[in-house]
Parts: structure tokens; C-alpha cells; sequence
């Protein structure tokens, strides 16, 4: 009985941390405009039509000096990406920086990271979808740690997220439930690592990653 009883209790706390993961998530939309940064770094994956052209829209309204798209597809030419930003040429050829080593999350983090050393940028927005935000958030932090790096997000809608019922939606609950958890590992991860000393990475010493 006493097992049961315990088994439930995690279960309601899981429930209740999940529930109050979704609140957060769906709080972080409509994003309001961010302060200037150096850099913009837009992380693709699900909806990259809209994170590339949300991240594109802030270097047009002035709010960065350079883009950076993290994880294209190695098949998409330069051409492609612009089609999808639907930036102007003049700022987009600038302005625009592609990179095509980031297989997931983690790679995003540390393709990102390269990126602004190589910039010496310290102060960076982070788009990419809300549900992903608070996981690419941890991942970021872990390689571009503060105070010598400051990070804001711009979370990208995501519609099937923004029903107060969204439990009632299959692919809304999947996707919900699947994020919230890779992020109660990224979480657990980063406990472990913080019992002991740790080196942060850079970009230069990380190894190529499995897919998210």
C-alpha cells in the first residue's frame, strides 16, 4: 500500500508540474518586443518557416546587429533560407549567418555558442517555438553561462498550444507531454552536474550529437 501510495504522489506531482509547465509555455505568447542585442540565434525545428522569419523580423526592426540560423538542413542552399525569411536581400546577404552542424537541441547550444565567441558577442535573443523555449534556455545557459553572457528569449506561438483545454488535443497533449519531459531530464542533467566541479564547454571541444 505504502509503494501505491508513493507511486501516486509522483504521479500528481508530475501532473502538477505539468500543468504548471503549460501555463508557462502558453504565458510566453505573444512574446513582447526584446531589448537590443548583439546577436539573434534562432534554433530550427518544428515551424522553422516562422522562427527564421520572426528572427529575421527583429534584425529588420533594428533590434540586433546579425542572425544566426542554428541546424539547417544540409540539403537547403542559402536561396532557400532566404525564400523562407523573406528578408531583404541587402540585409539578408549581410546580415544572415547559416549553420549546419547542429543535429538537435544540444548542438543548437553549442553551434550557438561558437557563433558568438567567434563574434565576441555577449548579449544574444533566443527564438525558436514556446514549447521548446524553456528546454533550448537550459541547454543555452549550460555553454553561455551568466553574468559574461546575457540571454533573452522570443518565444514563436505555436496555435495548437494556445487552447486553455489543450489536453483535449492528441497531438497538443503528445507534444506538451514529450517536451515536458525532455526537459525534466535536461533538469536532472544539469542537478547531477552541479554536485560537482565542471568546466563549462565551448564549442570548439563539443562532438556531434544524436538527433532531438
Amino acid at each position: 500500500m505504502r509503494s501505491v501510495a508513493a507511486f501516486l504522489v509522483l504521479v500528481l506531482i508530475w501532473l502538477a508540474g505539468l500543468f504548471a509547465y503549460a501555463h508557462r509555455v502558453q504565458q510566453s505568447t505573444p512574446a513582447p518586443q526584446p531589448r537590443f542585442s548583439q546577436g539573434i540565434a534562432t534554433l530550427t525545428g518544428a515551424n522553422s518557416n516562422e522562427r527564421i522569419a520572426a528572427a529575421v523580423g527583429l534584425l529588420e526592426n533594428g533590434l540586433g546587429q546579425r542572425v544566426l540560423v542554428s541546424g539547417v538542413n544540409r540539403e537547403a542552399s542559402r536561396e532557400d533560407i532566404r525564400t523562407v525569411s523573406r528578408a531583404v536581400r541587402r540585409l539578408y546577404d549581410c546580415c544572415v549567418d547559416l549553420g549546419f552542424t547542429a543535429a538537435d537541441t544540444v548542438g543548437n547550444a553549442r553551434e550557438t555558442a561558437e557563433w558568438a565567441q567567434a563574434m565576441r558577442y555577449n548579449t544574444l535573443t533566443i527564438v525558436t517555438t514556446d514549447y521548446h523555449m524553456p528546454r533550448a534556455m537550459l541547454e543555452l545557459r549550460a555553454v553561455l553561462p551568466e553574468p559574461q553572457y546575457q540571454l533573452q528569449s522570443y518565444a514563436v506561438p505555436t496555435p495548437a498550444l494556445k487552447n486553455r483545454r489543450w489536453w483535449r488535443s492528441p497531438r497538443a497533449a503528445r507534444l506538451m507531454v514529450v517536451e515536458y519531459s525532455k526537459y525534466l531530464a535536461i533538469l536532472g542533467r544539469e542537478a547531477v552536474l552541479g554536485l560537482g566541479p565542471r568546466e563549462t564547454p565551448t564549442a570548439a571541444q563539443a562532438p556531434g550529437q544524436q538527433k532531438d
